[in-house]
């Protein structure tokens, strides 16, 4: 174990930590509900595969560009840090709102609020019971991470191993029940459709990998970051690439691409095909390990850019403080925390928690990760390449140049199709706005 001489933040994590951390953010939600919606976009089986690949590649391309930051700048603040030194302070602390407010709590509650719905399908709680499980998710995740890194961490293991291993049962049995002419299906969809469709396909595959950027905050806790973060973010990539190609195959073997468009809830229509009503219920269970895997990891990292804020905006210094006893920012994850409660509160007003969540995050998410892959280049140009000890990005600036236009691409297709939801997460970001000039009066106080 190793300290962070500047910040007091002693290392513990090492490789395999932040891959399961990270896998644990990604291997949520989103595989278990949009692959009907891309199926739905497609023409054939193959581009249902294809489209997932192609997904997987621009989150290994984003995972390279954040490697090297990660690498170069180690600091618990992660994308905070970055545009802070790169874009100045005032960016950086927009952002640290836009995140606590909109990107981050909306993001938990989303999660909590999947795990609200599956539980209680196994324990109905009347009307109200998935807002109810979710905010008792919330609470008890958050004070095991408020309890020490530790604890987290090992909590964090745990989920993410059975979380991989119910998934593979689920890709050996899916496999293994594959028909041969699955791969050789293609729809009647003119070609012309087919190809205008495939924009909004890469949408909902990119919302399945999302999450992969939260291993930035881990910098601060990795014992050898500037080693260590390009394994974590590259590995984690590759593996996440691996096990949403073959779940995705497993879901064509069995259902076939007709099935997957026709399929609201496919994992547990495709156990129920291979296994019966026991088959549905194993993978309600699946989902519930996952979404409580992608809930603690998001907590544990999340809290991260409160502690950044807290220390660069004297107001709230309080977010800035470590706790020695727990070493974690223990005022940030109780805070994230109550404005994730907050939010499933109002969650439960709509008439779909999720998908108010969704909407809410999605526009800022992708506006702030167009303004990451542009202080790479902003960096790269001001202080060039760092030396050979420091993971660089291979091809640039080709690789850093393709995630920002991806994420403008993003920007413009989730603003398009959010509706009211994205308007009021924008709305909120901008209510930060005077932050802004809070900073420049202490700043001009203290001088």
């Amino acid at each position: 174990m190793s300290t962070n001489a500047v910040t007091g933040v002693r290392r513990y994590l090492g490789v395999p930590d932040g891959i399961a951390i990270m896998m644990g953010v990604v291997i949520g939600v989103g595989i278990f509900r949009t692959p009907p919606l891309v199926a739905g976009h497609v023409d054939s089986s193959w581009a249902f595969l294809g489209v997932w690949l192609a997904g997987g590649a621009v989150m290994l391309i984003g995972a390279l560009c954040y490697a090297e930051l990660a690498s170069r700048y180690p600091d618990a603040g992660g994308e905070y840090h970055f545009l802070s030194r790169a874009l100045g302070q005032r960016v950086a602390i927009l952002f640290g709102w836009a995140r606590g407010t909109v990107i981050q709590t909306g993001g938990i509650a989303a999660v909590a609020f999947v795990f609200g719905d599956y539980a209680s399908t196994l324990l109905p709680l009347g009307e109200h019971g998935p807002a109810l499980y979710a905010g008792a998710a919330i609470i008890v995740f958050t004070l095991i991470n408020v309890a020490g890194t530790h604890q987290g961490r090992m909590v964090q293991r745990l989920f993410t191993l059975l979380t991989v291993a119910l998934m593979l049962g689920v890709i050996v049995l899916g496999l293994g029940s594959m028909e041969s002419q699955t791969l050789s299906h293609c729809s009647s969809a003119p070609m012309g459709e087919g190809v205008s469709a495939l924009g909004m396909a890469m949408v909902f595959v990119l919302i399945t990998y999302g999450g992969w950027n939260e291993a930035a905050y881990l910098s601060a806790d990795m014992r050898s970051p500037r080693h260590d973060m390009a394994s974590v973010l590259v590995v984690g990539s590759i593996l996440l690439i691996v096990l949403y190609t073959l779940i995705n195959l497993s879901y064509l073997g069995v259902l076939g691409l007709e099935g997957l468009r026709n399929s609201d809830a496919v994992a547990s229509h495709m156990m129920q095909v291979i296994l019966g009503d026991t088959g549905a219920t194993v993978m309600t269970l699946i989902v519930i390990a996952a979404t409580l895997s992608t809930l603690n990891a998001t907590l544990f990292t999340g809290a991260r850019v409160y502690y950044a804020l807290g220390r660069d905006l004297p107001p709230l210094k309080r977010l800035g403080m470590w706790s020695q006893r727990g070493d974690n920012p223990s005022n940030a994850l109780v805070v994230q925390g109550i404005l994730s409660m907050v939010l499933v509160a109002l969650g439960d007003l709509h008439r779909d928690g999720f998908e108010a969540m969704v909407d809410y995050t999605a526009p800022v998410f992708w506006g702030f990760l167009l303004l990451i892959g542009l202080s790479l280049l902003v960096l790269r140009q001001r202080e060039g390449a760092s030396g050979d000890r420091v993971f660089r990005v291979p091809l640039y600036p080709l690789i850093p140049v393709l995630f920002c236009l991806t994420c403008a691409g993003l920007v413009y297709s989730s603003l398009l199709n959010a509706g009211i939801g994205g308007v009021i997460g924008v709305a909120i970001v901008a209510l930060g706005i005077p932050l802004l000039y809070w900073r420049r009066r202490e700043a001009t106080t203290a001088t």
